[in-house]
């Protein structure tokens, strides 16, 4: 591996994580405008151009950069934001790296906002589970800079108007339930986004918020949870910030711990 590269592997360890790095597809525009899907969370940047965007994050930010293989274009985006002050790294293998390796991807015509606009989303008030974990798919796998705004139930359509947002959560949109699927479920089926850990953290997710406990062991936990946390607070972006590591949590029990268990006595102790 060349030296500044990092491996596919320490990138996945990270991804769906609250310090998951800046990731930032270089690949030359002809390539990116042919493709169909980028990695999770990634925006598109001119390559050449490395030096102007680089002021956008601040001193020693750590930023993964990632072209198709992994050659020459990643390598001298990642230089040129490392002269800049940055802690860049090139992803070893690029994108096909990545796919080849079974990772999940995001479908790039579904994206709203363009390349570069961080995107607005309006939802119902007082979240709880389903308009938390659909905020939390958004900032961990399709835009980390996604702003939300949370109103009364009948004003979602003529906010989504004024705030140039995308509704969800609510009848007759896009992102909503769908018979037993929830607005989550939407979510990962609009983005294409295939991933075990991801398909069994909707189904704990709907069965919390569709009232089914009897789907997952951990839904009576989330509901709890999520109940206690919006009794909390009755503001609702403070709500979300607590969400967030909620799911955090669970998405990581889902993908890196699903068999790990907890008793007593300790080990150490019976022992």
């Amino acid at each position: 591996m060349v030296q500044g590269q990092l491996p596919i592997a320490d990138l996945r360890s990270r991804i769906g994580r609250p310090d998951c790095p800046a990731i930032i597809d270089v690949r030359r525009r002809e390539a990116y405008e042919r493709a169909a899907d980028r990695l999770p969370a990634a925006r598109w940047r001119d390559h050449r151009e490395a030096d102007r965007w680089a002021d956008a994050f601040a001193a020693g930010s750590e930023i993964v950069v990632y072209c198709v293989h992994g050659h020459e274009v990643s390598e001298s985006a990642a230089g040129r934001l490392r002269a800049a002050g940055l802690d860049a790294r090139a992803l070893d293998g690029g994108i096909e790296g990545w796919r080849a390796a079974g990772l999940p991807l995001v479908a790039k015509a579904d994206l709203p906002g363009g390349d570069c606009a961080a995107t607005r989303w309006v939802t119902r008030a007082r979240p709880k589970i389903d308009r938390i974990a659909c905020p939390w798919f958004i900032r961990r796998f399709v835009d980390p800079d996604a702003r939300f705004h949370f109103v009364a139930p009948d004003w979602v359509g003529e906010c989504a108007t004024e705030l140039d947002a995308i509704p969800f959560d609510i009848p007759d949109c896009r992102f909503s339930h769908d018979g037993e699927n929830c607005s989550f479920d939407a979510f990962l089926a609009a983005y294409r986004v295939r991933e075990p850990a991801l398909e069994k953290l909707a189904l704990i997710i709907r069965a919390a918020d569709t009232g089914r406990l009897d789907l997952a062991p951990e839904a009576s936990g989330l509901l709890t949870l999520s109940v206690g946390l919006s009794a909390l607070t009755s503001d609702d972006l403070v709500m979300l910030e607590r969400g967030l590591t909620l799911y955090d949590a669970l998405y990581a029990r889902c993908r890196d711990v699903p068999a790990e268990s907890h008793g007593w006595p300790p080990k150490e102790i019976a022992r």
